[in-house]
């Protein structure tokens, strides 16, 4: 067994009796300084330890091929109709996906951005409109001329009025015409308007009658619509509560389609007009008109990380559009790239990196607005959009953790005139480079080091000075 004497002899600590020792002012302030200058140092060399350090490069993006880029957005135009407002996708690859709907929402609102009433829909895409085989067969004029000055009278009148808003230098409403008409005369011989009166059909020239048109927003051309006795309501704003047609233009489905609307009305006490409950006669051809003329477009894409873009523009497979007319002045509510981030991440990672999402919303509360003047007739509206990702990694260099992926893009607009028809055009180009954000993690045995080296340097220090105060006095 080692003697407890032995083991006194490898101490390298040893007392000095307390009555050799002696107590001094100069002993006492240096301890006090040695002692602050430890709980400084030591509160320093802690506050570095709790501080987040981070390393920030520019590397090649690591996305795969397989990621798609989001696309989130919620855009008013005031005066493109909810009816026709396409949005569209593109890029460089060859990809083009027209009209997308799955992951977009409609709402009509009026000149001030306000909403108008619940969500539009606009029903399947129709494929091919049918029409009647051209002829040289004269047609009979069937329908009756509106305008402002018996609009109103007419639809009194009868119980239905349906009528063909149309353009003479619109291709599809000149295709429409002959069958449009050869209609009317079949309908009004069949319920003849005088005794009968449950239904009519008219039609508008909006060439002629510009404000009669513009006051039921059409846009496109031809342009139906079902006007219902007792239905057809004015609030305060100029609404419209009427239906458009989006069926086959040929003689007999036109006919079809308006016996379908007769169909429910009695020929006698027809006060009201009812709709049409049925699931065979006007299924899928006849919807709720925007009941007024702008549209607020919300939702997101999914598109690949190459250079596109995205585009909102009136678009239809069977109608026209005066591009003269058209305005694609807009409001931008949100416009960003990426998964959405909640505020308390992106809180969390300001405390990390103040400046970051600085330019992740460029776009917002921006506005974009041509007047309806000859001299910005057909303007298109372009943005070019620049996206740079950002990635912030936390963990050592074998368990990295993605905290947050960001994108964040510069924005130049610009105005374009063309014969074409005018769209919001998107323009986005993902930058091949990123910049990654790695955090760098703090060893806590550096931090215990540090610490002892604090407490063993202030303690020594003070104990020489205080020796060597000692010796002074004495000698």
């Amino acid at each position: 067994m080692i003697s407890s004497s032995k083991l006194k002899s490898v101490d390298f600590y040893r007392k000095i009796p307390r009555d050799l020792t002696e107590a001094s002012l100069s002993g006492a302030g240096l301890s006090i300084i040695a002692a602050l200058s430890m709980i400084f140092l030591f509160g320093m060399e802690l506050n570095n330890y709790l501080a987040v350090s981070t390393t920030t490069a520019i590397v090649v993006d690591r996305s795969s091929d397989a990621d798609f880029l989001r696309i989130e957005f919620n855009i008013s135009f005031p005066a493109l109709s909810c009816e026709f407002a396409s949005v569209d996708v593109s890029d460089v690859l060859g990809t083009h996906r027209l009209n997308i709907t799955k992951t977009i929402r409609k709402f009509s609102i009026d000149s001030n951005l306000r909403p108008t009433g619940s969500e539009f829909h606009s029903g399947p895409i129709a494929g091919s409109i049918k029409h009647d085989d051209d002829s040289d067969e004269e047609h009979v004029e069937g329908s009756v001329e509106l305008n402002p000055r018996n609009f109103d009278r007419v639809g009194h009148q009868h119980d239905i009025l349906v009528v063909n808003f149309y353009a003479p230098w619109c291709p599809w409403s000149n295709k429409l015409k002959p069958s449009w008409e050869k209609v009317a005369k079949i309908m009004s011989e069949k319920y003849d308007p005088e005794t009968d009166g449950r239904i009519l059909l008219g039609k508008v020239d909006c060439t002629i009658e510009v404000d009669l048109c513009r006051s039921h927003h059409i846009q496109g051309y031809p342009s139906i619509r079902i006007f219902r006795k007792g239905s057809d309501i004015r609030d305060n704003h100029g609404h419209h509560d009427h239906e458009s047609y989006y069926g086959d233009r040929d003689t007999d489905s036109l006919v079809k389609f308006m016996e379908g609307l007769v169909a429910p009305i009695p020929l006698t006490g027809h006060g009201l007009a009812l709709e049409d409950k049925s699931e065979n006669a006007t299924k899928n051809v006849k919807r709720p008109a925007p009941v007024t003329g702008g549209c607020r477009i919300e939702g997101f894409v999914r598109v690949k990380k190459v250079p596109g873009n995205l585009l909102v523009t009136a678009r239809s497979a069977s109608h026209s559009f005066d591009a003269s007319t058209m305005n694609v002045s807009h409001f931008i509510s949100q416009l960003t790239f990426g998964k959405k981030i909640t505020p308390r991440v992106m809180s969390d990672v300001k405390r990390i990196l103040p400046y970051i999402g600085a330019s992740h919303e460029r776009l917002n509360g921006k506005t974009y607005i041509t007047k309806h003047e000859n001299s910005e007739a057909n303007v298109t509206i372009e943005h070019y959009l620049q996206v740079v990702k950002t990635e912030v990694v936390t963990g050592s260099a074998n368990h990295e953790h993605t905290l947050v992926e960001e994108y964040e893009y510069t924005a130049h607009s610009s105005l374009l005139q063309s014969p074409d028809i005018p769209a919001a055009k998107f323009h986005f180009e993902p930058s091949p480079m990123q910049v990654l954000v790695k955090e760098n993690p703090k060893s806590f045995s550096h931090f215990i080091t540090n610490v002892c080296a604090i407490i063993g340097g202030c303690g020594n220090l003070g104990l020489d000075t205080a020796q060597d105060d000692e010796f002074d006095e004495e000698g």
